[in-house]
């Protein structure tokens, strides 16, 4: 047998061995169980949330830096842009000055 079917045979086991004692316990047990679950269900969930809120977090602030990142790019082609072109101009005027 490989690893895996001893892994499941074992999880198998040890659900109907729980399923078993929990069939046979008192009310008193049964319930506290079902808090048990419950309160690791409502930690579960609010984990989750909270990793969802830090996800979010986090991926505003990515957003929020690529678009400075993007800002940031876009002045200095703009600024680029104008220098170039001043000194386009600046050749016109010479080029324009010496056919004159």
């Amino acid at each position: 047998m490989g690893n895996k079917t001893k892994g499941l045979l074992a999880l198998v086991g040890i659900g109907a061995l729980a399923y078993w004692k929990y069939k046979n316990s008192s009310d008193e047990d049964k319930q506290m169980v079902k808090d048990k679950i419950n309160t690791a269900k409502d930690n579960l969930n609010k984990w989750s949330s909270d990793l969802k809120d830090k996800a979010n977090n986090v991926a505003s602030q990515v957003q929020d830096k690529a678009n400075s990142v993007a800002s940031q790019v876009q002045d200095k082609a703009n600024d680029v842009a104008s220098q170039a072109q001043d000194k386009a101009d600046d050749v016109v005027n010479k080029a324009q000055g010496a056919v004159s």
